[in-house]
């Protein structure tokens, strides 16, 4: 068993085949009674040998529609949920560090979904840190108008993933981790924390290069939306003030975030036009406070506040397929239409684009084009273009299809998650990419992730060059079976999005 000194104390490890891992290491103390709803407090130390076996409990959350198609076991939960796992080659080496934040909306999901296991990193010269953080209420609900003692309580979920960074910066050195050359990555909700973070000064230093998986700054909220959330879900536990709320117990707080969440899902059209935008569907997001997160992340973004910082930011060809599971409405061309102007206010045009692009396609078909592109394309795209020219620029389209579910996935949201961490004949994963997911793809995927950890620069394995993406060449390598470099330009819509 190897044992590891950190700045809390003593950790032995478990010996995995490409090294060791260490797991459920607490990197804040337990944000429980009166720390709930405050940020991150340090963590405590320890006495003697702490075994870092087993994985700590993850972040309250209610039931994944994920882990019903996966048929993933749940997880155990706890508000004492702030640790984080470590993977790592050699514990006397030096090797570059990604630092994983998971996805799921800001409402589920953890850093130890077997999806994400670290081992493939390990094996290939990375040292791999994933980490849960606060979820829902407890990380994104914004208190500040109820009680102003708790202003900037709607990002303390952003500030526990600070937290884990700045853990990293002070003690991945005695794991064989090189804490001057740290990526941060993540998917989805991940994706859209790691590029608010590159918006913040908090985080000055404590990372180099950033990976963006769909998700860009549009999912922060505006203050006043995240106060009429509070307001909403204050009216709807039964309380009268934050007191009440932290005496709840976490199951009464997860009764009333699915309250939240039902209203929102019973009139689908109703709660894109309050919203104006399909985001409105996750209301539990970072805000926009002027603080951490400053009013507008893109523009700070553009005047160098990540300077010096390399990125890789893509999306997936169909993200939109994986939501419209959730959404038996029938899509004709004039709910098409309807639903095209509550986002843009410029309907008929948006529908007219995306029909002169696919004639073939079905109107739901075409409203999952526009959603992806309204959420994903286009927000990669506007944090390149912010970041171009304060660091290296590399952008990605993943297009391969998975067979699953008749084909109804295709390359849907999340599907290049088995990819990245090369799992995707794991046990299960078969769920979302079927049984013959084509182990080149894995290869270039996660060999790519890799390089870019390693150098700033994204390479495939086997070619062929990945030039960097600029505003006047778009270059982007599409990553299918057959990996490609494309120019990602589409005109048509776009000139109907900003008309």
């Amino acid at each position: 068993m190897t044992e590891v000194s950190t700045e809390q104390g003593v950790l032995r490890g478990s010996a995995t085949d490409h090294g060791t891992k260490f797991l459920g290491i607490p990197y804040a103390a337990p944000p429980v009674g009166a720390l709930r709803f405050r940020p991150p407090a340090p963590p405590t130390g320890w006495d003697g040998v702490r075994d870092a076996a087993e994985f700590g409990p993850i972040a309250p959350q209610n039931p994944s529609m994920m882990d019903a198609i996966t048929g993933a076991q749940p997880e155990a939960q706890g508000e004492d949920c702030l640790y984080l796992n470590v993977w790592t080659p050699d514990v006397a080496g030096s090797a570059p560090v990604m630092v994983w934040i998971h996805g799921g909306g800001f409402q589920i999901g953890s850093g130890s979904s077997p999806i994400y296991n670290g081992e493939a990193f390990a094996r290939d010269g990375v040292v791999l840190v994933s980490l849960n953080y606060r979820l829902g209420e407890l990380g994104f609900m914004e208190l500040g108008a109820i009680d102003p003692g708790y202003a900037g309580s709607g990002n303390n979920g952003l500030r526990d993933q600070i937290a884990a960074l700045e853990w990293v910066r002070d003690n991945i050195a005695t794991f064989g981790g090189d804490p001057a050359n740290v990526t941060v990555f993540g998917e989805s909700a991940g994706s859209m924390s790691v590029s608010l973070l590159l918006a913040s000064d908090a985080v000055s230093g404590l990372f180099h290069r950033a990976i963006c998986e769909s998700g860009g700054v549009n999912a922060a909220s505006d203050p006043d939306a995240a106060h009429t959330l509070a307001a909403q879900y204050l009216a709807g536990s039964g309380v009268d003030d934050v007191a009440g709320l932290v005496a709840l117990s976490v199951e009464e707080l997860l009764g009333v975030q699915s309250k939240v969440l039902m209203e929102r899902f019973e009139d689908v059209e109703a709660t894109i036009e309050a919203g104006g935008d399909p985001l409105t569907f996750l209301p539990f997001r970072p805000v926009t406070d002027g603080d951490l997160v400053p009013h507008d992340p893109l523009a700070t973004i553009a005047n160098g506040s990540a300077t010096g910082i390399d990125v890789l930011v893509g999306y997936n060809a169909e993200e939109w397929n994986l939501f419209a599971l959730m959404d038996a409405s029938a899509i004709d061309d004039a709910a098409l239409e309807r639903r095209l102007e509550l986002v843009s206010g410029n309907g008929a045009p948006l529908a007219s684009a995306y029909r002169t692009v696919n004639p073939d396609a079905s109107a739901k078909d075409l409203l999952n084009f526009a959603f992806t592109d309204l959420l994903f394309r286009r927000p990669a795209a506007q944090v390149l273009a912010a970041q171009e020219g304060h660091g290296a620029t590399f952008a990605y389209r993943f297009s391969w299809q998975s067979p699953s579910m008749g084909g109804m996935l295709g390359a849907a949201h999340a599907m290049e998650l088995p990819f990245v961490f090369d799992l995707a004949h794991a046990p299960g994963i078969d769920v979302l990419v079927g049984p013959d997911a084509p182990q080149v793809l894995s290869n270039a995927v996660h060999g790519a992730w890799v390089a870019f950890a390693k150098s700033g620069t994204a390479t495939l394995p086997d070619g062929p060059e990945w030039s960097e993406w600029r505003s006047d060449a778009p270059n982007t390598m599409d990553l299918n079976e057959l990996c490609r470099p494309i120019f990602d330009v589409h005109d048509v819509v776009d000139a109907a999005w900003e008309g």
